[in-house]
């Protein structure tokens, strides 16, 4: 292991142990940091203290050429993220004193076009539910069961697939989730969502779990291991081919959970919690009308919005 890459590993490190990040998001900062490690050994760059800020600048041009070249893109959401994490790394090693400076402070990622979040109508909600409704089918019962925790709750699917029988308390119609750095959030169950639970414990989850040697986790495959979230996006993608409803992500069920809350009146401070968002101006972005609805608006509510 060389001498950047070792730095690399202690700044993990302090991601890992001192800001308990959680282990996808840790996850990202290693790939990004790795496309950061090539460049610099392209540059035949060894030490960071060899680095100024026109090396980080260079490397934003990097990754900008290298979506406009290969097929492979980079958005200036995913460019951003990467030079966050390499002037995130920049910074400890100069609190560290392993650098005698920051050369990546004055390099400003790209401006980011704000989007409105993916979210479905209730209609098409309820499509996707009902092409998994035989409750004599073991996996569409799992299936079921999945979709209404994404959408009932607005979970993840990183925390949906981490579930445990434990988190789920029917009883009291309440789960139990665990977000990013592992922030624990209880989050009321609505009534779909404990029947879905409930079919899927007693006649589903016993059938899948026999095929494995035990595992404590809520949702297993076929073969009684727990549900990956590589797993559970390739059943949504399945669900939403057979729904006849296009660029469905686990993501879909979270946007939709908070867009059909706010358009239901409910106080945009609740839903912050219930996302398990640290800020409310995240939240915030669900709050956008898109012109369609702003145009609809007009038309009813003005005037001298239609000539009659």
């Amino acid at each position: 292991m060389n001498k950047l890459q070792k730095d690399v590993e202690l700044y993990l490190a302090h991601l890992r142990i001192e800001r308990a990040l959680a282990t996808n998001t840790l996850q990202a900062y290693q790939r990004d940091l790795a496309k950061y490690l090539h460049y610099l050994t392209v540059q035949n760059i060894t030490d960071f203290r060899e680095i100024d800020t026109s090396v980080v600048a260079g490397f934003l041009d990097y990754l900008h050429n290298t979506s406009k070249e290969s097929s492979k893109t980079f958005t200036n959401s995913s460019v951003s993220r990467t030079l966050a994490a390499v002037r995130g790394l920049h910074k400890f090693l100069f609190t560290e004193n392993i650098t005698p400076h920051n050369p990546a402070h004055e390099v400003k990622p790209p401006k980011i076009g704000q989007r409105l979040p993916k979210a479905i109508t209730i209609a098409q909600m309820e499509k996707l539910f009902d092409t998994v409704n035989n409750p004599q089918d073991v996996v569409q019962l799992r299936d079921r069961a999945l979709l209404e925790i994404l959408y009932g709750t607005g979970a993840r699917i990183s925390e949906a697939v981490k579930l445990t029988a434990d988190d789920i308390d029917l009883e009291n119609a309440v789960i139990r989730l665990f977000g990013k750095g592992a922030k624990e959030r209880i989050l009321p169950l609505g009534s779909y969502a404990i029947a879905a639970l409930e079919a899927y414990l007693v006649r589903s989850r016993p059938v899948l779990a026999i095929k494995g040697s035990g595992n404590a986790l809520l949702f297993l495959n076929k073969r009684g291991k727990p549900l990956s979230r590589q797993s559970a996006w390739g059943i949504i993608q399945e669900i939403s081919a057979k729904a006849g409803i296009e660029d469905i992500s686990p993501h879909t069920f979270r946007h939709s959970f908070a867009t059909h809350l706010l358009q239901g009146g409910a106080d945009i401070r609740v839903v912050q919690e219930m996302l398990g968002h640290s800020s409310v101006t995240t939240t915030q972005i669900y709050t956008k009308v898109t012109p369609e609805t702003l145009r609809e608006v007009y038309t009813i509510a003005h005037p001298r919005a239609i000539h009659t």
